[in-house]
């Protein structure tokens, strides 16, 4: 625009002297810029009216007015209000003092902001386009006012020439003459110095052009300056808010990953796993039925939640045992991962399906030794626990495979969601196949004694070596390959035999039976399909 302006101001130059020179400057010069002025001003006094908008606080107020009117005051108050009310006990009313603080000083870094916005920008702005540019517009429109008023001077002053019968090259002389001689003369200064006022202030806006544009670099500068800081508030409080979280002891535990919840917590064992087996191992061990019968819906949650928050009363659950373990089904069913995780799964199957008995124990030994620290140690625990359970099967009706059937689908179970039946009759049964075993050798899977009461919280008994059918157990420190040279002396005398005859009972006497593979598959799509209700099956 500025080589244009300067190209019309030589074309304004090379007319003067010439009767239309002032017509010619202002008509040529002024009305191409007029445009640009226009278009300029309106883009100013869209983002200007944007950009107030933006705002949250009131304009044009003092720091103390726009403070109480911003929303990130009110959010901070109502949070400290509700810390008081809730007290620092509780975990809610630490984090609510702690978040009204820090929003409270997010406002007043958002005032200062605001405030540093209205000043270098918003307000520039508005005069770009309220004030600088209408004034040039209003100086083009006297300047065009100017030049009708000299026009009107000068044909007045030439039609008084002709009147006198003079030559164009003659001025008349008399005093009407004189008169509108220097009327022509003053109209012709007054749009001298117009132009002149138009031409500086044209040059000046065309100069400041830059200047115009600094207003949104200082924009985003001024947006990056409070980002920074708030980032760097938010960041500062962000481990307090963490640490605050940490050592909260009540952290839930269901439907949370085994490791996440161990690693809050500071166990090896999961508290729910823990707390079920050492109740059960002193109320529940002769219970019939146990894990297969179903308990009251109410009763089970009520434990649930009591178990997620940490507080367990163990006289008010050693009286029903199914709650007990219908809570310790539910925590296993609800991990994220199943306890003999997703990575391992092919794995399983693939033990689970090889026909030589002493191959398909040394392959399920293999992949419990693939397992996960964490996931070993709670796996090793709860498998104690259970063949530790059918020592009392005459009484319970709990045997290996009647275990791995009502447990079994909770310990191990795939991504991948296909046909229930087809699922249940085929995977499902692999995968009693995979816990019985481990179940009835638990001693050769896992050798040596156990204390199921880790934390010291529980008078529970410290299982021992019950299976007689091991000539010896390896030390926990042999290696590997003098392990797998010792387990071809120490074979458990029996597994699941081939066909997967499996012990299920009836419920009226648990009637001990047999089953063949086509009436197993038949039970167990209809005890996968029964969930938790088995006592129906």
């Amino acid at each position: 625009m500025k080589k244009q302006f300067n190209r019309m101001r030589q074309l304004a130059n090379q007319t003067v002297g010439r009767p239309d020179f002032s017509s010619f400057f202002c008509i040529l010069c002024v009305f191409q810029v007029e445009k640009r002025l226009e278009l300029v001003k309106q883009v100013s006094h869209s983002t200007h009216k944007k950009l107030t908008a933006c705002l949250q606080g009131q304009q044009g107020v003092d720091v103390d007015k726009k403070s109480k009117k911003l929303p990130l005051t009110t959010l901070a108050q109502c949070m400290v209000e509700g810390a008081a009310v809730l007290g620092d006990e509780s975990l809610l009313g630490k984090m609510l003092k702690l978040c009204g603080e820090t929003q409270d000083r997010l406002a007043q870094e958002l005032i200062l902001f605001e405030l540093t916005i209205e000043r270098d920008v918003i307000e520039p702005l508005y005069d770009l386009a309220e004030v600088e540019i209408p004034n040039i517009q209003k100086q083009r429109k006297h300047l065009a006012k100017l030049v009708l008023d000299m026009d009107s001077a000068r044909t007045r002053y030439y039609q008084s020439t002709k009147s006198s019968g003079l030559s164009s090259n003659l001025q008349p002389t008399g005093a009407k003459a004189d008169h509108l001689r220097e009327e022509m003369e003053e109209a012709a200064n007054r749009m001298e110095i117009c132009r002149d006022q138009l031409s500086a202030d044209m040059y000046s806006f065309v100069a400041k052009e830059i200047d115009y544009a600094s207003y949104f670099q200082t924009l985003i500068e001024v947006q990056a300056e409070y980002h920074r800081k708030s980032l760097e508030l938010l960041q500062s409080v962000l481990p307090q808010i963490k640490a605050h979280q940490e050592t909260w002891v009540e952290k839930p535990c269901y439907g949370k990953p085994l490791d996440e919840h161990l690693a809050l917590s500071g166990r090896d064992i999961a508290f729910p796993i823990e707390a079920c087996v050492t109740m059960l191992l002193e109320c529940g061990m002769q219970e019939e039925g146990l894990f297969r019968i179903a308990p009251s819906a109410s009763k089970l949650k009520k434990l649930k939640a009591s178990l997620d928050c940490g507080v367990l009363d163990v006289q008010e659950y050693s009286a029903d045992p199914h709650a007990i373990a219908g809570a310790l089904k539910s925590y296993l069913r609800e991990l994220p991962e199943p306890l003999m995780t997703f990575d391992l799964y092919n794995d399983w199957i693939q033990a689970s399906n090889i026909q030589d008995q002493d191959k398909r124990l040394q392959a399920l030994l293999n992949a419990c030794e693939k397992l996960p620290p964490a996931n070993n140690n709670n796996f090793k625990y709860l498998i104690k626990f259970l063949s530790k359970l059918t020592e009392d099967q005459d009484v319970n009706k709990m045997t290996p495979g009647n275990i791995a059937i009502v447990l079994g689908p909770n310990l191990l179970w795939t991504h991948n969601e296909g046909n229930i039946t087809e699922m249940m009759t085929t995977v499902s049964l692999q995968i009693v196949g995979i816990v019985e075993p481990i179940i009835q050798h638990a001693d050769w899977f896992f050798p040596g004694e156990i204390e199921f009461n880790v934390t010291g919280n529980y008078g529970s008994p410290v299982h021992t070596n019950h299976n007689a059918n091991y000539s010896s157990m390896p030390s926990p420190d042999m290696d590997q390959m003098d392990r797998k040279q010792n387990d071809q002396s120490r074979r458990p005398l029996s597994v699941a035999t081939d066909n997967m005859m499996l012990e299920f009972y009836k419920k009226d006497g648990y009637e001990t039976r047999l089953c063949s593979r086509n009436t197993f598959t038949t039970l167990l799509a209809a005890v996968w399909r029964s969930g938790p209700n088995l006592e129906d099956v």
